[in-house]
């Protein structure tokens, strides 16, 4: 019998024809996806930028849908154009919110987390979803175990954070940072969340600032290069989680196929802007990846391109058998990176944790409460 290891290995390695075949299956357009000059194209009146703003600024929206009369309604749902239903809602302690969304395509389900700064502030960092489930098959992730369903299209994952925003805010874009850091591997679905982007940067809809966005990748070297490319292109995460290709190749399959060298080359070479740094995210494990010489390979294997070191201590969860680090243990690591080479370092304090909806956590398996 395979071990638990060797089996996330192979599905990570050989996806199944049938997954392979959903990956690659044409999904039309729906208008969440197309820009004002596109809506015009496609029927659905003469003032792409007019539509476009009630489709794209939920805070305008009346009774949960976008205030637009009876032709266009009709023209939307002609489209398939059909907002997700929020079928839970998860409350923490800490003032944050995970959300199931149910995607009308198919009933699929995704979560998103929404983090208000404070519970005073109207600022809110807003964690969401590229994919049904995920491929790399990491295993200190709970979204790993599940496997990869399918993609999302750029319009789910548009309404994906607009619908977030008109439950829960907030009123005003300024206030919003979105994080693709829930479900799924972005750059295996880089098209689609491209054109996301695009959307939601547009000055006449949320018109963020793609440097408000940020994209978390477990190292798929090809796709860095191309997610550089972007014209509006977000900041840049990496999952590392390891400081050793043999300790990796176990933590995340995907580093057989891209090992720690190739991963650091492609980082030094990433054409980063003025005062940009790429995020390396170290999820600490007790026992496993926390030892001062990682810590020292750690530092060493940032040091050759502009960066931001973010400890994450590990989030329990019933998928994994690993144990989260002491406070002592994530201090003494802190400190051992710092020590060998002064850099910029944070630690994340992990937010809905009492609701499963921490980093690591996300499975989508409580479709209503």
């Amino acid at each position: 019998m395979q071990s638990p290891v060797a089996l996330r290995l192979s599905r990570a390695a050989s996806p199944s024809a049938d997954v392979a075949a959903r990956l690659d299956a044409p999904r039309q357009p729906d208008a969440w996806s197309l820009l004002p000059d596109e809506l015009v194209a496609a029927g659905l009146g003469t003032s792409g930028e007019r539509l476009f703003s009630e489709l794209q600024r939920p805070w305008r929206w009346k009774q949960g849908a976008p205030a637009v009369g009876q032709r266009v309604r009709r023209e939307l749902a002609r489209l398939g154009s059909v907002l997700p239903e929020i079928s839970a809602r998860h409350a923490s302690a800490d003032g944050s919110h995970k959300l199931a969304l149910a995607l009308p395509a198919d009933g699929a389900l995704v979560e998103a987390v929404h983090m208000p700064r404070s519970v005073r502030g109207g600022r809110v960092t807003l964690c969401i979803s590229s994919q049904v489930g995920c491929a790399l098959a990491c295993s200190f992730c709970a979204t790993g175990a599940l496997g990869l369903e399918r993609q999302l299209s750029a319009g789910e994952i548009v309404t994906e954070v607009l619908a977030s925003v008109h439950a829960l805010g907030p009123r005003h874009p300024g206030e919003l940072t979105l994080v693709f850091m829930g479900m799924g591997e972005p750059l295996q679905n880089l098209a689609n969340v491209a054109r996301a982007v695009r959307v939601l940067s547009h000055p006449s809809g949320l018109g963020l600032s793609p440097r408000r966005i940020t994209v978390s990748t477990a190292g798929l070297v090809p796709q860095i290069g191309r997610f550089a490319m972007l014209s509006d292109r977000p900041l840049l995460a990496v999952s590392l989680n390891a400081t050793t290709n043999q300790l990796r190749d176990e933590l995340m399959p995907i580093n057989r196929r891209y090992p720690l060298e190739m991963l650091q080359a492609a980082l030094i070479a990433y054409p980063t802007r003025p005062r940009e740094r790429i995020t390396v995210e170290y999820v600490l494990l007790a026992g496993v990846n926390d030892s001062p010489e990682d810590a020292a390979r750690l530092a060493d294997f940032c040091a050759g391109f502009p960066h931001h070191v973010n400890l994450i201590p590990f989030n329990a969860h019933s998928h994994s058998t690993f144990a989260e680090p002491t406070e002592a243990a994530l201090t003494a690591f802190a400190r051992a990176v710092l020590a060998h080479r002064p850099t910029l370092l944070t630690v994340r304090r992990s937010r809905a944790r009492d609701v499963s909806g921490a980093c690591g956590q996300l499975v989508a398996n409580d479709a209503v409460v």
